[in-house]
């Protein structure tokens, strides 16, 4: 029994020259560690904009919001404005006609798919800082910018992203930095009657 326990007791005594370190070994994975707070941490604990965010996650665009070099502009609109839409992401703008052709399946996930694509590209803009002026944004959904409007009852003393309206008068209600003069969100609130107006990038 004694000659049983007697190798076990002196197997972590090997010499050092025989072990592996951890660090070195190429089969060990480590997680990637992010020193600079990404959009994906901002909008992981942005309880107002949880639904768009949970769309976004579905895609593979998603990836560019844990990139903190990439420089994105983010306009994720709230819980409330998501759920006041007719037509939901998935759905896409426009009322599919009822002239009896039928789909399969995989076919309306994918054509759910593009959908949540489109809506979620036509709410990012592919640079940051952004300056508030009346110029086009291009998004990166193909043909669709977004455009400020200055708010005629301000006095300039407010923040300027608070001075104007997006298309259509959609109001921002906030803004977050991720850290000063990269990626941010901002949070408009879409009226009941608004619409997204997107153009399909076929």
């Amino acid at each position: 029994m004694h000659l049983r326990l007697f190798p076990l007791l002196f197997l972590p005594l090997l010499s050092l020259s025989q072990q592996i370190p951890l660090m070195d070994n190429p089969l060990a994975e480590s997680p990637p560690i992010h020193t600079k707070p990404t959009l994906s941490d901002l909008l992981t604990i942005e309880p107002t904009a949880s639904i768009f965010y949970a769309y976004a996650r579905e895609l593979e665009l998603s990836a560019r919001f844990a990139d903190s070099e990439d420089m994105l502009t983010v306009f994720a609109p709230t819980n409330k404005a998501v759920m006041a839409l007719a037509r939901k992401p998935h759905q896409g703008p426009n009322r599919p006609s009822d002239d009896g052709i039928t789909i399969t399946e995989e076919e309306y996930d994918n054509l759910s798919k593009k959908n949540v694509e489109n809506w979620v590209s036509a709410h990012i803009l592919p640079e940051s800082p952004i300056s508030f002026d009346t110029r086009d944004y291009p998004t990166l959904l193909h043909h669709k910018s977004i455009t400020f409007k200055p708010i005629s009852k301000n006095d300039g003393n407010d923040p300027a992203w608070s001075r104007v309206t997006l298309d259509d008068g959609v109001r921002i209600i906030g803004m977050k930095e991720v850290r000063s003069l990269l990626p941010v969100v901002l949070l408009p609130e879409l009226v009941v009657h608004h619409r997204l107006r997107m153009v399909s990038s076929t």
